[in-house]
């Protein structure tokens, strides 16, 4: 999200931002929103409707849906591919960050490296930035698991070898590949809502905090993009435009200028791309190129990725205070626990910057902007 306000605006009030975020979103392991009764039906709703149902009941604006991937839903959803097990664990997380390198940050611009494609973005030099990273709680872990079982026994069942069990897979067209695609839709609507409500609860926190209207906030959405998910896609394969299943696991989409699948007014300059590194260094804004269409099906990398295990990083940090090496850099962090402030303290990472001049060089994505964190709430 890009705001109305100016580094200089938020600077002394970040300690009092950050802990409203914090009070507000609830984060950390099995974190639950007390606030929000959702009985089975509604959820069947939110598994169908994604952000859709969000705004629906109140949270957010209906212009959020033009810049959310898919306008905040995928089709082909079906509740009864969910297991009891999964309903149970998604209708008391949704609205909620969850644990792991998942966060809300507060940023600011600090960098533009194409003015023409930054003022499409409305991103100016100094501008206060939120950045949101979560998806579908433990609904998603668990539909993840569940077809696990079943993808294992279909691999066999049709024949295919396996290097790793973690690859198991069945043909999408197969009975097994079709109800796995309606759980995983119903996951990623789900994720879509949870994202969506988060949004706006940062908008109304920063309206208390700093005493101002939306109008003059001006806290709009640029982008919601998913990053661990498979979507039907029309690419060339071999010469032939076909209509494929592209699986982005660890990566996300980044289509060319003039797709029809980008917002109208960012049809100019391609999709934009978000690339989040650490609470301790930056993020980048970038968007899509052609050669990201032909090269890899209309994709890019998500993020930094991790050089240490998160026992390692428990390690490197012992009889340290990261919490307090973060602040005294001006970057105030709160968490629901020490341990996850250890576990995603910058030194876990790779440096972003590099994996960033990496894709740009690769010619998959073309950047716009660098955002350096100021407040972050981690799960």
């Amino acid at each position: 999200m890009r705001s109305g306000l100016s580094r200089k605006d938020v600077s002394g009030r970040i300690k009092e931002l950050v802990e409203a975020l914090f009070r507000n979103i609830p984060s950390g392991v099995g974190s639950q929103r007390k606030d929000l009764k959702l009985n089975r039906e509604e959820e069947r709703k939110v598994f169908v409707k994604g952000a859709r149902w969000a705004i629906e009941n109140g949270y957010g604006l209906w212009e959020d849906l033009e810049h959310i991937e898919e306008k905040g839903a995928i089709e082909g959803a079906d509740p009864r591919a969910v297991s009891e097990r999964a309903f149970e664990r998604g209708r008391a997380q949704l609205g909620t960050l969850g644990s792991g390198n998942h966060f809300v940050e507060v940023g600011y611009v600090a960098e533009i490296y194409d003015e023409k494609l930054a003022d499409t973005l409305r991103l100016k030099e100094d501008g206060v930035t939120v950045m949101v990273h979560t998806g579908s709680r433990g609904l998603g872990h668990q539909v993840c698991d569940d077809y696990i079982k079943v993808m294992l026994q279909a691999a066999g069942k049709y024949g295919i070898e396996l290097p790793d069990r973690q690859l198991c897979c069945a043909p999408i067209a197969s009975d097994e590949g079709r109800r796995y695609w309606a759980a995983m839709a119903c996951a990623a609507n789900f994720a879509f809502a949870n994202r969506q409500m988060i949004t706006h609860w940062v908008r109304k926190t920063f309206e208390r905090v700093m005493r101002m209207g939306p109008k003059r906030l001006q806290l709009d959405l640029i982008y919601d993009v998913c990053h661990n998910i498979a979507k039907f896609e029309d690419h060339e394969v071999d010469g032939h435009r076909r209509r494929i299943c592209v699986h982005r696991k660890g990566a996300t989409r980044a289509f060319p200028p003039n797709h029809t699948d980008i917002p109208g007014d960012y049809r100019d300059i391609g999709q934009p791309v978000l690339i989040p590194g650490d609470m301790g260094r930056c993020s980048y804004v970038l968007v899509g190129t052609e050669k990201a269409f032909t090269d890899t099906f209309g994709s890019t990398c998500h993020g930094a990725g991790r050089v240490m295990s998160r026992h390692q990083a428990k390690k490197a940090a012992k009889g340290r205070v990261i919490s307090r090496e973060l602040e005294d850099r001006g970057i105030i962090v709160r968490s629901a626990g020490r341990a996850t402030i250890v576990e995603e303290m910058s030194e876990a990472y790779k440096d972003v910057t590099e994996v960033v001049d990496v894709v740009v060089h690769a010619g998959i994505s073309k950047k716009v902007a660098k955002l350096v964190p100021m407040g972050v709430i981690k799960g």
